[in-house]
């Protein structure tokens, strides 16, 4: 056989392998899944099949190398029965791993990560807990020796005739031949590995599963144990630091789990979160009043007029994080990102919830927007997640005949922010009040291209900054958005939240700091004037959206929230917390402390805007803000690390 022949021959046994350690799981663990529909299974097998492709890809790449690799000398009998070796065994192994989490994943709810190592490192039973299972799962020890033995009998070499070519025009064929059979392979191998061939994919990780689950323990089935070691190799595993030994002690000094006692009904009032893509508070001219002396305007013309004329925001507001995966979890349930994004950790399949689905519960219609493709940046897999019940990305714009399809393509991201949001405008007004939803744009993004339309009206003039026509241009989109909005029956009744991400390309010294890089807005508008309005002195964070929201509406269910109520908590107890390479920032009491997990390494006044003036061990609040930020950080591993990311009832 061919050489890129023999190898996809082997590899189609592998898939097969994987397929038959996935039923086995499923059966393993029926009780899990017994409601399972027939046709969501057949989706949950297909998802398998990206995830077990990346496995499978990695797990057998060296083999794929041995055998494709061009130098002749090595067409050898005794070379060929080395490959047939380490191919079988490296596949019986990786069955192995897969047939044992399926007996483990009934405790853990989730595949098994690295993080196993770290969990049981301190365990000296482990050897006796592993004998009961297995000889209580001894059939599980036959079917890997008889699919080693499958393996071992249908394994093809890659030639014929496993000797040397020796003459001048054999060898030419043989190098021509897997020179081209290894270069043809690479770049489906490295697309394999990542999940997709386009750029709008990362490579994929545990989180994706839930792009194909309607329930977090669903990922499971999606998942292979393989592919959840690999992708947590070497992560910043979160660690759980008992600063207070007591959960009594514990929740004294900080609990998120919010437990409201209304003074009022229920308002079915609809919500509206807008997070724009790098929208930070330098940008906005509303939040830089101080720098007015020296010229400074901001490039935000609409959204300053929206601050003067009813909206309510914040004067110190924050991002959770520095990452648009770090802002999905922090503005729509209430979750910070500490040590590394926690849609990309080991425990992105914990039950986690967030304002869909607690409004959800109340009757709402609730829905996702973005304009890239389906499953870019991991946000259908965490609207999924926190039960959003419908997706709406570029390939529902291009299919609705009220648009104009794929002309408005930005040709990098997806649909350019304007005519986005117009199409936002028009499905919130076919849905069923009240609903709630969110909005996640992209204009204003690397490469800062503004639509052809607009190209004269926002032309490169800083090209230094070239985020700026891009902030200009979407501040515009967002002009379009409301005068549209002001016209359909649910405006009047409906909460708008307006955020970003995160920040992007700083140009003045104050954002360039630790915290500077943090500086988000934080703004809600109610038509209705409830909500209040004016910029107020509080410090507000994108964790505290939720929150805020759940109790002005009058919400009477638990819920966890790393964040604050805004419109109850007096503003000199109003606090944000981040996380920056392995440094904690709190802010609270007119000061930003840095905590290394151990000690505070700096105090800040707010005022020092370009953090000069190290105040550690002088400030009267200190003490208090370090009791404050070991109890969030402790309650935020726990919980992360116990899979308690939603209240115990």
């Amino acid at each position: 056989m061919r050489p890129l022949a023999s190898v996809l021959w082997n590899l189609g046994m592998v898939y097969v392998v994987y397929f038959v350690a996935r039923l086995l799981f499923f059966a393993e663990n029926y009780n899990l899944y017994h409601d399972v529909t027939t046709s969501h299974f057949i989706e949950l097998l297909r998802g398998g099949v990206t995830f077990d492709t990346s496995a499978i890809l990695y797990t057998n790449a060296i083999w794929v190398v041995m055998v494709l690799f061009p130098l002749h000398l090595k067409e050898v009998p005794g070379y060929h029965r080395v490959c047939r070796w380490v191919f079988v065994v490296v596949n019986v192994l990786t069955l192995a791993v897969n047939l044992g989490d399926s007996v483990y994943f009934r405790y853990s709810l989730r595949r098994t990560t690295t993080t196993v190592f770290q969990e049981f490192e301190n365990e000296g039973n482990l050897g006796d807990i592993f004998l009961t299972e297995a000889l209580s799962h001894w059939y599980f020890f036959l079917i890997a020796a008889f699919v080693g033995w499958v393996l071992w009998k249908g394994y093809a070499h890659a030639t014929n005739r496993a000797n040397k070519p020796n003459r001048p025009n054999s060898l030419t064929t043989y190098y021509i031949t897997y020179t081209l059979s290894l270069l043809v392979f690479i770049p489906f191998c490295v697309a394999g590995m990542r999940g997709g061939w386009t750029r709008d994919i990362r490579p994929i990780t545990i989180s994706n599963a839930n792009n194909y689950c309607d329930h977090p323990t669903e990922a499971g089935l999606v998942l292979n144990t393989p592919f959840a070691f690999i992708r947590t190799i070497d992560m910043n595993n979160f660690e759980v630091i008992a600063y207070y030994q007591s959960r009594e002690e514990l929740d004294a000094v900080f609990n998120p789990i919010c437990t409201p006692h209304p003074s009022h009904p229920f308002r079915k009032k609809n919500v509206v979160v807008i997070i724009i893509e790098s929208f930070g508070r330098e940008y906005i001219g509303a939040y830089n009043r101080h720098l007015a002396a020296q010229g400074y305007k901001g490039f935000t013309p609409f959204t300053d007029s929206l601050i003067a004329n009813g909206a309510l925001t914040y004067k110190y507001s924050y991002c959770n994080g520095r990452k648009s995966i770090d802002g999905m979890p922090s503005i729509l349930s209430s979750i910070p990102m500490f040590v590394e994004p926690f849609f990309l950790s080991p425990y992105s399949v914990n039950y986690v919830s967030g304002l869909a689905d607690c409004l959800g519960q109340k009757g709402y219609a609730t829905a996702f927007f973005h304009g890239a493709e389906r499953g870019s940046m991991g946000f259908m897999a965490f609207a999924r997640a926190t039960k959003f019940q419908q997706y709406y990305g570029r390939e529902d714009f291009v299919a609705d005949p009220r648009t104009r399809g794929d002309e408005d393509f930005d040709g990098w991201w997806g649909i350019s922010d304007e005519p986005f949001m117009q199409y936002f405008c028009t499905k919130m007004t076919e849905m069923k009040q009240p609903f709630m939803t969110a909005l996640f744009t992209l204009s204003s993004h690397h490469p800062f291209r503004v639509p052809e339309p607009y190209k004269d009206m926002f032309p490169e003039e800083y090209p230094d900054m070239p985020v700026y026509k891009v902030i200009r241009y979407t501040d515009m989109a967002l002009q379009h958005f409301f005068a549209s909005a002001r016209r359909q029956p649910w405006f009047q009744n409906t909460i708008f939240a307006i955020t970003s991400d995160h920040t992007n390309m700083p140009a003045l010294d104050e954002y360039r700091t630790d915290l500077g890089g943090f500086c988000s807005p934080v703004i809600f508008y109610d038509p209705s004037g409830e909500m209040g309005s004016g910029m107020k002195e509080g410090v507000a964070q994108q964790t505290d959206i939720m929150p805020t929201i759940l109790e002005h509406l009058g919400y009477d269910r638990p819920y966890l929230s790393f964040g604050q109520d805004l419109l109850t908590t007096p503003p000199d107890s109003t606090w944000a917390v981040n996380y920056l390479n392995g440094i904690y920032q709190y802010v609270k009491f007119g000061h930003v402390l840095q905590f290394d997990g151990q000690k505070t390494t700096a105090v800040y006044s707010l005022d020092d805007r370009l953090m000069k003036h190290n105040l550690n061990g002088h400030v009267a609040e200190q003490p208090q803000m370090e009791r404050e930020l070991k109890a969030i950080i402790q309650q935020y591993m726990e919980r992360m690390t116990e899979n308690r990311l939603i209240p115990e009832n």
